[in-house]
């Protein structure tokens, strides 16, 4: 999508810090962090949200929680812990309408969140 700003970053119209990258999917720090580490992981192709996951997306979403995983040890908070984050429509939190997966960590998460 044109006008999307995960399609923007993840193309390289608009910069970001990259942690990874592959020809399906970016992971980038969160201009706005909720937590000492937190990364974006996006799929370069544009999908609305969770729901719009269809039953051919699994192995992409797969790679997508593989990601995740591999930047936690980038990041180095795969020992200590994190959270991984989906936000599903705007009831749920989501602000970007590009399923993303917020990687959180670097301190200590309650539960329930707040």
């Amino acid at each position: 999508m044109s006008d999307c700003l995960f399609c923007k970053i993840g193309s390289g119209r608009i910069p970001a810090t990259v942690v990874m990258q592959d020809d399906d999917l970016m992971a980038f720090d969160d201009v706005n962090p909720q937590a000492s580490v937190h990364v974006l992981v996006i799929p370069k192709r544009h999908v609305t949200g969770l729901n719009d996951v269809g039953a051919g997306d699994h192995a992409w979403l797969g790679r997508l929680l593989e990601a995740a995983i591999q930047v936690a040890g980038k990041k180095g908070i795969a020992e200590s812990g994190y959270r991984v984050v989906v936000n599903q429509g705007r009831d749920g939190g989501q602000s970007v309408f590009h399923l993303h997966l917020h990687l959180l960590g670097g301190r200590h998460m309650a539960w329930p969140p707040g």
